[in-house]
């Protein structure tokens, strides 16, 4: 079963609905126990960085899912959901992350050479740094998925597994053994999107 938790945060009903589409066992939870009996966790995730890592840690959920990960469970970030993942973000400010992936969440604005909107909305094509990711074994290089966000992850060129541009190389995605990330939203990409989400099912 895959859980995606729940913990105040997240678009859950569209990503409820693509599992069920590619028919995965999926549950949306906020309950400890069902996290640590699942196979897989999701972790989804809309809005500011701040708010939902203190929904995270006052729920209790964080310190699950860490625990989880370290034991090599799949877990599959989304979003905010994916930059929740790292070492710290500097969203109006300086907040800690859960840590599972070495790096920072910057505001993409800071970075860029000229003027674009922000928050960057649309789709945009992957590339792959390395050896195509397992989570992409379904897709090829080249597809586009689709991004709403102001904030990206740097320094974490280690663990980065597809890019994308937006006037700079933008963090599209991210792995660390069992644990991945997507900035992107799958459940709103399409086939695509469907076809990653379908290969997080099989790892």
């Amino acid at each position: 079963m895959i859980a995606i938790a729940d913990y105040g945060v997240g678009n859950l009903f569209s990503l409820r609905s693509s599992f069920e589409f590619i028919g995965a066992d999926v549950a949306v939870t906020g309950s400890a126990d069902e996290l640590r009996d699942a196979d897989k966790i999701v972790l989804p995730g809309v809005g500011a960085f701040r708010d939902a890592a203190a929904l995270l840690k006052e729920s209790g959920l964080g310190e699950v899912i860490c625990a989880e990960a370290e034991k090599g469970k799949p877990l599959l970030g989304i979003c905010l959901g994916m930059q929740l993942l790292f070492d710290k973000s500097f969203e109006y400010g300086e907040y800690e992350g859960l840590g599972l992936i070495p790096g920072n969440v910057k505001p993409i604005a800071d970075d860029l050479p000229v003027p674009l909107k922000i928050p960057q909305i649309g789709w945009n094509a992957l590339t792959f740094p390395g050896e195509k990711s397992p989570l992409f074994k379904y897709i090829n290089e080249g597809d586009c998925v689709y991004f709403v966000h102001s904030y990206y992850a740097t320094d974490c060129a280690k663990s980065t597994i597809a890019t994308t541009e937006y006037g700079i190389p933008i963090t599209a995605a991210v792995a660390e053994d069992n644990v991945f990330g997507c900035q992107f939203h799958p459940e709103k990409s399409g086939t695509v999107g469907l076809n990653i989400l379908k290969a997080f099912c099989e790892i």
